[in-house]
This record gives C-alpha cells, sequence and structure tokens, in this order.
C-alpha cells in the first residue's frame, strides 16, 4: 500500500530538523559525549566545540560571543529575561504586549506590569506604550513577530521610545535602567536578527521553530544588563544557567540559525509567493473567510484564516485525515478549552475565533500543497 504524502502546515508550531543539523550533531550522542567542563583533552575538545557554536550564533546576531546564553528553548529563555531581569529590582515595573506567548504572560504575572492594547491587525498602540512607561520601569517585552497571526511588530519604533526614556532619566538623575526584551522565536527564520539593528537589549530564540532540536534555544543579553540566574549549580553559560550543556542541542542550534539566516532572504521571496497565492485562492473560494493579522506587516510563512460558522477542531481533524496538517492556533495554548488570547485581543468574537485556522509554512511546501489543501477545504466547508 503507498503511503499518503502528508502536507504539513502547521511551521510555526515545530519544524523538522534539518538534515545537515541532525548531521552536525550525531557524533556528540556517543562518540564524543563527554562533559565539557571535565578537565582531560577529549572533553577540553568538546568545551572548544561549544564556544565555536557561542561564536557562530553570535556572528548571525551581530553579539558578542559572551553575550549568547544557551537554554532549552524559547520558554526557558523568556522566563530568563523576564524573571532574571526583575529579580533583580522586584518594586520595579514591567510592559508587555496583549498578543505575548504564554511563556511571556505567565511569568509577568508574578511582577507589577501594564499590558499594550494591539489594534485590530494585532499591531501595537505605540502612544499607549510610551503612556505606560514610567520612571520605575525595568523592562518592556515586545514580541517580534505574533506566533498565531504573524503580525511584525515595529520594533525599532520600540527601541526608539526606550531610548527616550533613558535620556529622560538622566536629565532627571533617575538611575533606573531600562531594557527592550523581543521574543523572536517565531521571526528568527524570516527577519533581520541583528540586535544593534534592532534595538534590542534581550532577545529570545528557539531551536525547535529554525529547523534545528526542541529544547534548544538562547537568550540573548547585552553586555552590562543585570541578570539573575533562574538555576544554580556549577555555574555553565556564565552563571546564568547552570547544568551540564546539551552539546548535541547546542551544536545543532548554531547550525541550524546559520542555516535559516543564509537563505532567509531567498526563502523569504519563495514563501511569500506561496502565502500570495493561498491568500488569493482563499479569497476566490471562500468569499466569506477573512485573514487575521496585518496583510503586510506579517510573516510571509503565516496564513490565519476565520471561515465564519465552522468549527475549527472538526475542520483541523478532517483536513488530518486527509493528510493536511495545521493548527486551531498556538500549540502552547491549542489544548486549552478557551479562545486564543490573541485573536480576543485583536477584537475576534468567540464565535469566530472557534472558527480559525492558522496555516504556517515551511522549506518543503510547494504550490501543489497549496492548491490541494484549497480543494479539499472546498469539499469540507459547504
Amino acid at each position: 500500500m503507498t503511503k499518503k504524502k502528508t502536507i504539513y502546515l502547521d511551521h510555526a508550531s515545530a519544524t523538522p530538523v534539518d538534515n545537515s543539523v541532525l548531521a552536525s550533531m550525531n557524533k556528540y550522542f556517543i562518540d564524543e559525549f563527554y562533559n565539557p567542563s571535565a578537565i582531560y583533552l577529549a572533553a577540553k575538545q568538546v568545551k572548544t566545540d561549544i564556544d565555536h557554536a557561542r561564536r557562530l550564533v553570535a556572528g548571525q546576531l551581530g553579539a558578542r560571543p559572551s553575550e549568547i546564553i544557551f537554554t532549552a528553548g524559547g520558554t526557558e529563555a523568556n522566563n530568563l529575561a523576564i524573571k532574571g531581569l526583575m529579580d533583580t529590582q522586584p518594586k520595579s515595573n514591567m510592559v508587555i504586549t496583549a498578543i505575548e506567548h504564554d511563556s511571556v504572560i505567565e511569568p509577568a504575572k508574578q511582577f507589577n506590569h501594564s499590558v499594550v492594547s494591539v489594534d485590530q491587525k494585532g499591531i501595537i498602540d505605540i502612544n499607549t506604550l510610551e503612556r505606560l512607561i514610567d520612571d520605575d520601569t525595568l523592562l518592556v517585552s515586545v514580541i517580534l513577530a505574533n506566533n498565531e497571526i504573524g503580525t511584525i511588530q515595529p520594533i525599532k519604533e520600540v527601541s526608539a521610545i526606550i531610548n527616550q526614556a533613558r535620556k529622560a532619566r538622566l536629565k532627571k538623575g533617575n538611575k533606573q535602567p531600562i531594557y527592550l526584551h523581543s521574543d523572536a522565536c517565531q521571526a528568527a527564520s524570516l527577519l533581520d536578527l541583528h540586535v544593534s539593528r534592532l534595538g534590542v537589549d534581550l532577545m529570545t530564540i528557539n531551536g525547535g521553530k529554525i529547523y534545528g532540536p526542541k529544547q534548544s534555544g538562547v537568550l540573548y543579553v547585552r553586555s552590562g544588563t543585570d541578570i539573575k540566574a533562574l538555576i544554580d549549580g556549577g555555574g555553565q553559560e556564565f552563571g546564568l544557567r547552570s547544568g551540564t550543556e546539551n552539546v548535541p542541542g547546542i551544536i545543532g542550534f548554531a547550525g541550524s540559525l546559520e542555516l535559516v539566516q543564509s537563505r532567509r532572504r531567498q526563502e523569504s521571496e519563495r514563501l511569500a509567493r506561496l502565502q500570495k497565492l493561498f491568500i488569493s485562492e482563499i479569497s476566490a473560494n471562500f468569499p466569506e473567510a477573512y485573514i487575521n493579522g496585518h496583510l503586510t506587516k506579517r510573516l510571509v510563512n503565516n496564513i490565519h484564516v476565520t471561515f465564519p460558522g465552522q468549527d475549527n477542531e472538526r475542520l483541523v481533524m478532517a483536513l488530518d485525515e486527509a493528510g493536511i496538517i495545521c493548527a486551531v492556533g498556538s500549540a502552547c495554548s491549542a489544548s486549552k478549552d478557551k479562545p486564543s488570547h490573541v485573536l480576543e485581543a485583536i477584537g475576534l468574537s468567540e464565535a469566530d475565533a472557534r472558527s480559525s485556522l492558522r496555516f504556517s509554512l515551511g522549506y518543503l511546501n510547494t504550490e501543489k500543497d497549496i492548491k490541494t489543501t484549497i480543494q479539499i477545504l472546498k469539499k469540507l466547508i459547504t
């Protein structure tokens, strides 16, 4: 029996590990399994390999190797950024947006924080953000590109506001620092990540979203930023993330980041064509459907669509049976029996939120995949 081809359209949730990345990792599982903290030569070579991986990541971000902290994925990196910074000054406050990932929202709840609203396209209200920053604000966290609707935030404008706040504080003799963190997990394969051009002080990246291994990630921390560790012990990762290093994960993460950034422009152009085709086919075949998020300021692999009156869970299961994998939203919150906070923030009713699907494209997707998906949707939506 011939196996039915699966069309995978959920790259925002997870990506397959690239073959070249997997090949670079393999020897660290068996042949070069040594603890990098040991003093014998074989272990020292593994430590040298980690240092090389750190330099590779730093080079992709325009950062120093000492500013790269390897973590077990984006959730840990976001928690380290928020808790690690806010715990240094627990009486200060922070500002987040209404469409952050849960791994930003939940730790923020442990501190005095404000939430910036977004418009119907998912763009933050810059004026509100500026008003919410006061003399005690220590951290502002703005997602670079949303994981559900793909909207890209004006991070450089946010950075300019942060810089203005710094200058105003200096004039008043206020020594309270202020930092900008950005969750770039969804953006890492499609957008520029140069930290100086973005103007960020801390930035999160997740290997599982960029054709690298799951449970691998990085938190960039600009030099001079005072931050506390979440995990104490042997003092690895400059004292900010103790524990024997996940060497295959670190090597794989570095390789995947280098891979996606080297292909970024070419792949973005290809995916933009597929996205345009997908959206035009939806408009032509489903006149009542509409796209959520900004139509131009969005990730080129994201198509988030509402089919009014449809049950999105039924559609996902029916598409799955037909060999097409997509999502009702963020995988981290899909199991919760409530509509997405992102869709609520952009003004969708509960009924429309429960009628929405997210399709996210990747390396292996083709025009044929899009057309096949549309044909099957036509059979399911009558």
